[in-house]
């Protein structure tokens, strides 16, 4: 599983995204950088939707939409960090 490039924008704007092997399982971190909090996310078929807090700054809110990785089993989003399980 590779990092969708949509996300890969990302590391361009002040944000991280790492990827880790854990034996059977592969984990893609994003993390969207300060000024963000928390977010959510709507799975459309294969196409997830995410949408960043902008903590109230002038950034305001960010949509991000990516096709999920055909073998993702699990998309999370905790204090502005979106995390994708394979």
């Amino acid at each position: 599983m590779n990092a969708p490039d949509s996300l890969r924008r990302i590391e361009d704007e002040d944000g991280i995204v790492r990827e880790y092997n854990y034996g059977d399982e592969h984990v893609i971190v994003i993390d969207f950088g300060e000024g963000y909090g928390d977010a959510t996310i709507d799975i459309i078929e294969d196409t997830a939707i995410v949408v960043i807090d902008g903590d109230g700054g002038d950034d305001g809110d960010e949509q991000v939409e990516f096709d999920l990785p055909t073998d993702a089993t699990d998309v999370t989003a905790n204090n502005g960090i979106l995390t994708i399980t394979a």
